[in-house]
């Protein structure tokens, strides 16, 4: 199920809600979370429901375990990282490592058939940030299994996100409350974040899955790819984040944001402070730091910074093109910390990121490392147009397009924010954001493309 679906948008949220709503205490609001979660994860996974639930029990017992022991914690935290990590190599990595070992010493290694859980990245970081807040103070150990599970299992942020660290959200687990101010903006913040995906990424998800299908030469083909690709992957990810945050402030969480305008960022490393926050912040928590972070000199800085962002390439998924996207950043990441690129330009820097940023995502969508290339070297060598390649531009890039391609270029910067400011009453807030819920039913009743990127993770 997902949140731009019909099914959810007129049965599941609002009975839910009203659930929610008439619920007198707590405890039976937090039974009510649950079991939507646990239906909501299992309408799409009926069988992985049980992979997760296992999880969260496991690493319940875990956590317990390293709260009740003075000696030997440090052991039970190692075995519980080799738990979840191990079970995103089962569940993700496997058939990547049986094809890469069968390559490298020339041998048939069988190929597990295995389907990836949807979510498992999410949940699984989740319940490993927990167990490890229970280590760094055994305090924070939650003694009932029903909070830790609606921690994890919370459907808004379940399938993609924001990462949610349980030292951020402990409290709101116990006590929370939910005004009528709270309801009406989480669900003006939900309508954004739909608006974003039906209208704008969801046109670019057919500029780009169109290309992606031809041999691309030509050098504006390939940049228009590249550059669509960027605005739907920004717009779909960011939009699930809105409408993430929005679902839990109208059932009493606050969720930290996940984006913050990352394509006016003037290097790479301002980039990752407005990308996917809750994975940057996460890895710089429970592995940056913990390898030493920049404490140790500047040569051991440096290589913390590429083991952060290789392990953040190889989160992503199991092609090596996720691998050299991390690798690619980290890269520049290192650059820029020794200050071997001049940035004191404004002009020059944000050029210079956006150059990086998109070329970075097109190794991320290409198939192979072969294909990611082939679309580099037309985007910079590619000058002879093919018939072929002109007809395709033509006919993809309707007027309806065009607009959606100005938007995105519009709202990439933060243009609602300054609005919003100069906006002094709310209602024309409300009335706008109306609007905008109409535009998204009228596309979703005329549309049935409608993908997720980040289901894939």
């Amino acid at each position: 199920m997902v949140f731009s679906s019909c099914i959810f948008l007129f049965f599941f949220l609002p009975i839910i809600y009203l659930l929610y709503c008439i619920c007198p205490n707590i405890k039976v609001k937090n039974a009510v979370l649950i079991l939507a979660s646990l239906f909501f994860y299992a309408f799409g996974e009926p069988v992985y429901i049980l992979l997760m639930i296992g999880s969260i029990l496991i690493n319940y017992v875990l956590a317990r375990l390293i709260a009740s022991r003075q000696q030997g914690a440090k052991g039970i935290l190692a075995l519980t990282v080799l738990f979840n990590i191990g079970m995103l190599v089962v569940f993700k990595y496997s058939a990547l490592l049986a094809e890469t070992i069968g390559r490298l010493f020339g041998v048939r290694m069988p190929v597990p058939g295995i389907a990836l859980p949807i979510g498992i990245s999410f949940y699984t970081f989740q319940a490993l940030s927990y167990c490890i807040d229970v280590y760094r103070d055994r305090n924070t150990v939650q003694k009932n299994v029903w909070k830790l599970m609606l921690y994890i299992s919370f459907f808004p942020q379940l399938i993609a996100g924001p990462i949610v660290k349980y030292h951020d959200i402990e409290a709101q687990l116990s006590d929370r409350r939910v005004t009528i101010e709270d309801t009406a903006a989480g669900i003006q913040r939900f309508i954004c974040g739909l608006g974003k995906k039906l209208l704008i990424a969801n046109a670019m998800a057919y500029i780009v899955d169109t290309l992606y299908t031809t041999q691309m030469r030509f050098w504006l083909t390939a940049w228009i790819e590249a550059v669509c690709y960027i605005f739907q992957i920004y717009f779909d990810f960011s939009g699930y984040s809105d409408m993430a945050i929005g679902l839990g402030r109208m059932f009493g969480f606050t969720f930290q944001e996940n984006f913050n305008y990352p394509y006016i960022s003037g290097n790479i490393q301002e980039f990752w402070r407005r990308w996917h926050i809750s994975l940057s912040t996460w890895f710089k928590e429970y592995l940056y730091i913990p390898l030493g972070g920049n404490r140790k000199g500047e040569m051991r800085t440096m290589v913390n910074k590429l083991i952060v962002f290789m392990a953040t390439g190889i989160w992503h998924g199991a092609n090596w093109t996720f691998l050299v996207w991390g690798l690619f950043h980290g890269l520049f990441i290192t650059l820029e910390y020794k200050k071997l690129i001049p940035l004191k330009n404004k002009v020059f820097a944000h050029i210079y990121t956006m150059l990086v940023v998109i070329c970075g995502f097109v190794v991320f969508r290409a198939d192979t490392i072969g294909h990611a290339v082939r679309i580099l070297s037309a985007m910079f060598t590619g000058f002879h147009a093919e018939p072929a390649e002109q007809m395709m531009i033509a006919k993809l890039l309707t007027p309806y397009h065009v607009v959606c391609i100005l938007a995105a270029v519009l709202l990439s910067a933060p243009v609602s924010v300054w609005l919003k400011e100069r906006i002094k009453h709310q209602e024309v807030l409300y009335a706008a954001s109306v609007v905008l819920l109409v535009f998204c039913m009228m596309n979703l009743a005329a549309s049935s493309y409608n993908p997720f990127i980040y289901f894939r993770f």
